[in-house]
């Protein structure tokens, strides 16, 4: 143990007393070790987004939905189907349950006109289930059915039509038709991308039956409940099985649509870090190729310093560990500097706009500063080992008389 310290010890004296030397050849090693780190953090970065973007449209995991169809072509009677799967969902004690409707068209009165708007009927756990994110205001409540002007959430494009007044002032707006009224505005979605004109409705199902009455027959019904994801793959069948139960003429079809079913996102993500961190890790390898140049050059101006050092008794083995631990230290260092790089720079707030919208920013993972400290190291050592070699076959005589 002792050894060890004093090899690290003398690596470190050498390292102070030829600054300049080791700064010029770490630069690189520096660079490559926050080029990896970035890697990998960004690639956690991107998986979060892709699995946020993905839990918008096919929920979180694990999601299964089931719809209904009628096989004999009579028209669907979705309130007693309805009455149907409330009765059979009890049993499940589902967290998160909603029913969907998308879309419906509904004749709204904006500044100018009155048009037709695509309208989205859901229950309150529809935005949690699939993490739609908020620009203004809030989502549905439970509480939200007792209010005496029913609420609803708008997108961007939409409230932009109005002016974006604010939201605090009783916003509403005037739907006309079987379900019109007036519907106060609680919630403003953003847009999904740059130039994203989409004016689209968000209405409780509940306030929608309460002002129109029974659905019509063409009407698409879906519905919709989270479950434990280690549990899905055993609710889903029983579900199944149990909607279909005492049905005739009526089919339901049960799926899972959450992201986590379908392994090829995971795959894609895996992909990009594999080809950025090889490219990342080829800059380090070259990297390491100078660094092993510029320690054999070093090496032939300090012979004469080894030979003396094995006429004072130094052992072989020690020459090669203080001469290797000089490079793997140095590396090291450099390392260290290039991940505090990386950390810096991920915290910039261009990298988080290249992310935007995402919900949860995750931390810095660990296992990205330890891949680029292994990688430091593993170079170093690398790097340290053939000048050590050379060290430790010089000759005494010839390197005094060198």
């Amino acid at each position: 143990m002792s050894g060890l310290v004093g090899a690290l010890g003398e690596a470190w004296s050498e390292i102070r007393h030829h600054k300049l030397r080791v700064l010029l050849s770490l630069i690189g090693i520096a660079v490559s070790v926050g080029a990896i780190t970035a890697v990998v953090a960004l690639s956690e970065y991107q998986q979060q987004q892709m699995t946020e973007q993905s839990d918008r449209f096919g929920g979180r995991p694990a999601t299964i939905q089931f719809m209904a169809n009628s096989t004999d072509g009579a028209p669907m009677d979705w309130e007693e189907f309805g009455a149907h799967v409330d009765r059979v969902v009890e049993r499940y004690e589902f967290s998160h349950f909603t029913r969907i409707v998308d879309p419906v068209m509904l004749p709204l009165q904006t500044p100018e006109q009155v048009r037709q708007v695509s309208t989205r009927l859901v229950d309150p756990a529809y935005p949690v289930i699939h993490r739609t994110p908020l620009l203004e205001g809030r989502w549905f409540t439970e509480a939200d059915a007792d209010l005496a002007s029913p609420p609803v959430v708008i997108t961007e494009a939409l409230w932009n039509v109005y002016g974006s007044p604010a939201l605090a002032t009783g916003f509403a707006l005037q739907l006309q038709g079987d379900v019109g009224g007036s519907y106060t505005v609680v919630g403003v979605t953003p847009r999904e991308y740059i130039g994203d004109e989409d004016k689209h409705v968000t209405m409780l199902f509940g306030d929608y039956t309460e002002r129109r009455g029974i659905l019509p027959p063409d009407m698409a019904v879906m519905w919709e409940a989270w479950v434990p994801e280690d549990m899905a793959a055993d609710i889903g069948p029983a579900l199944a099985a149990d909607l279909r139960a005492g049905l005739d003429g009526v089919d339901v079809m049960v799926s899972r649509t959450d992201w986590a079913s379908r392994p090829d996102q995971a795959q894609y993500a895996q992909t990009f870090e594999l080809v950025t961190g090889g490219i990342a890790g080829l800059v380090l390898l070259l990297g390491g190729l100078g660094l092993v140049n510029i320690q054999l050059v070093a090496m032939r101006q300090r012979i004469r310093e080894i030979g003396v050092r094995r006429s004072f008794g130094a052992t072989g083995s020690r020459i090669f560990s203080s001469v290797m631990l000089e490079s793997v230290v140095a590396t090291a260092v450099a390392g260290i500097v290039g991940i505090a790089i990386a950390v810096a720079i991920l915290k910039a707030p261009f990298v988080l706009d290249m992310f935007q919208g995402m919900q949860d920013i995750p931390p810095f993972p660990m296992r990205a500063a330890v891949i680029g400290l292994v990688a430091a190291v593993a170079i170093g050592a690398l790097a340290g080992f053939i000048p050590a070699l050379v060290a430790v076959r010089s000759n005494v005589i010839d390197a005094l008389r060198f």
